[in-house]
């Protein structure tokens, strides 16, 4: 399953059934779990942490240190879960002992060719990254996000789950669960209504969380004169309880109201 052409330093922990194509470069600190598929020119650096049946493809470069300039070489990983794809020159960055010591990609993820992770990001499962995305360092990026190709991504951004984005956006402000983001700057446009009906949440679910950003976003109310009348308004869920502690916890601020300057 390793093809002889490939160079892999005899303390990679390589598990079962993984299949290394030729001209991969694969370093010591490296751990591949079973069923991993690893074309052809990629590179595997130290720190690596690649999980079960993952497909990484050519030209892909995992691990490697991070472009900061305060990173002094310190042992740090990139951690990845089962089942996702790395694509085409995809480049994923190690943490930095300053922050979290590793870059986390979650389970079932798919990062297409060009995507750029930097140090520190941490990525949930089910993500979907199109091409030639740009996350600076320090990024959350929570479970069934999706970001649209050409989208660069502010440091500290934070990305809240079942959100999407429009492809080519500039995103300096944080996007916050179950809603669309798009035009310049980025603004609310929506919540992601059909993802969440392909996702299983109800019709009475979707109404509510359309209701609570119709507060937020449209009515013209601060940040916190929103917050206490959602409160009020609804019961406590799931899905409202996530809005607010996302809205209140944001760091950088969410993005603009759909027709606000």
């Amino acid at each position: 399953m390793i093809q002889p052409l490939a160079y892999i330093h005899p303390q990679a922990k390589i598990a079962d059934n993984v299949v290394i194509e030729p001209f991969v470069t694969i370093h010591k600190d490296v751990e591949i779990g079973e069923g991993s598929w690893i074309g052809s020119n990629s590179v595997i650096m130290d720190g690596a942490r690649i999980g079960k049946n993952c497909r990484v493809f050519p030209g892909a470069v995992v691990s490697a240190p991070p472009q900061d300039l305060k990173y002094k070489g310190e042992p740090s990983t990139v951690t990845i879960g089962d089942n996702t794809v790395i694509r085409e020159c995809v480049t994923l960055n190690r943490g930095t002992a300053l922050d979290k010591n590793t870059t986390t990609i979650g389970s079932n993820c798919l990062l297409m060719a060009y995507v750029h992770v930097a140090h520190d990001c941490v990525i949930g499962d089910n993500v979907i990254i199109a091409n030639s995305v740009q996350l600076a360092g320090h990024i959350n990026v929570y479970d069934h996000a999706f970001i649209g190709g050409t989208s660069a991504v502010h440091q500290f951004v934070e990305i809240g789950a079942h959100s999407m984005i429009s492809g080519g956006s500039l995103v300096r402000k944080d996007v916050p669960p179950y809603t669309k983001a798009g035009r310049e700057p980025l603004s609310y446009i929506g919540i992601n209504s059909v993802g969440l009906r392909r996702r299983g949440f109800s019709a009475e679910t979707i109404n509510e969380i359309q209701e609570i950003y119709r507060i937020i976003f449209l009515k013209k109310y601060n940040v916190t004169k929103a917050l206490d009348i959602i409160e009020a308004q609804f019961s406590p869920t799931i899905e409202r309880d996530e809005i607010i502690n996302f809205v209140q916890n944001s760091q950088r601020g969410i993005m603009k109201g759909f027709g606000t300057v």
